[in-house]
C-alpha cells in the first residue's frame, strides 16, 4: 500500500522530498523516509524522471489556483524609515499559479506573530480573490515548524485546523522556493530601493497600494504578459478561513 501510495505521487513528477512532505500527514510514523522513497523509485525503475511524468508535474504546478502556495518571511532594512532604525519584516503568501500575492508587515518573525499574519493573508486571498490552498510550501525555519512538536507549533497547528498540507523546501535549495523571492526582488526593486517613508504606517500605506497594483494591473512576463488577476480565470472554489477555529 506504501509502495503503491509513492509509485503514483512519482507518476505525479513529484521528486522524494516533496513524495515524502506530501504522504507524511495521513502515513504519519510509517512514511518512509526521502532515501526510503528513493529505494522504492529505484526498485520500480522511477528514479530517474520520464518525459511523461515531467509533463505531469508541469501540468500539475499550472493547473489552477490554490494548488499550492509559498509563504516567506522577509527581512526590512533599518534604513527603511526617516530618523528610525526599528527592524520589520514581511510575510508574505504567493499562489504558485497566477502569482497573486499578498504581504503583511510584522515586528518580528516569532511563529505566533507569523501564523496570524499568514492567517490574515490567507482570508484576504480567499475573499479578494476567491482563492483558497490546499497546500503551502515554506522553508525549514523555526517560525513556520518544529521538528520536535509540529502538532503544537503555532503555524503547523494553523494548517491542520484549516486542512493545509505542508511541504518543506529542501535544504540548501532556495529554488525550490523561486516564485516568492523573485517576488522579494521585484518589490525591493519597484517600492522600496531608493526610497524612505516617514512612518511604518506610510509604508504600510504604500505596500497595500502596491500589492493593489501587483495583482491587478502588472503585467507578468511568466504569464504571458498579463496580469495576475486577469491570468486567474475562471474564479476557483471559495471558502473560508477563521481564526476562531484556532484554538
Amino acid at each position: 500500500m506504501i509502495e503503491q501510495k509513492v509509485i503514483e505521487e512519482r507518476i505525479k513528477g513529484n521528486n522524494r522530498y516533496e513524495i515524502h512532505a506530501i504522504l507524511k500527514p495521513t502515513l504519519k510514523s510509517h512514511t518512509p523516509t526521502p532515501s526510503g522513497i528513493y529505494a522504492i523509485l529505484r526498485r520500480q525503475d522511477l528514479n530517474r524522471l520520464k518525459p511523461k511524468m515531467r509533463a505531469n508535474k508541469r501540468q500539475i504546478i499550472k493547473e489552477r489556483a490554490g494548488q499550492l502556495g509559498h509563504v516567506d518571511c522577509h527581512h526590512l532594512s533599518k534604513d527603511l524609515l526617516i530618523n528610525s532604525t526599528r527592524r520589520y519584516y514581511l510575510v508574505c503568501v504567493l499562489d504558485d499559479y497566477s502569482r497573486i500575492s499578498w504581504a503583511e508587515v510584522v515586528e518580528d518573525i516569532k511563529s505566533l506573530t507569523v501564523m496570524f499574519a499568514t492567517l490574515k493573508s490567507l482570508n484576504l486571498l480567499n475573499s479578494e480573490y476567491r482563492i483558497q490552498f490546499e497546500e503551502v510550501i515554506t522553508d525549514n525555519g523555526s517560525e513556520f515548524c518544529s521538528k520536535h512538536s509540529p502538532a503544537h507549533h503555532p503555524f503547523e497547528r494553523m494548517l491542520q485546523e484549516l486542512g493545509i498540507k505542508h511541504r518543506y523546501t529542501q535544504p540548501y535549495r532556495p529554488q525550490t522556493n523561486g516564485k516568492v523571492e523573485r517576488f522579494w526582488r521585484t518589490l525591493n526593486e519597484d517600492l522600496i530601493e531608493g526610497t524612505t517613508f516617514d512612518s511604518i504606517e506610510h509604508f504600510k500605506d504604500e505596500l497595500i497600494q502596491y500589492l493593489l497594483y501587483y495583482n491587478n494591473v502588472r503585467c507578468h512576463q511568466a504569464l504571458n504578459g498579463i496580469s495576475p488577476k486577469v491570468f486567474l480565470k475562471p474564479p476557483v472554489k471559495r471558502g473560508n478561513y477563521s481564526c476562531q477555529r484556532i484554538t
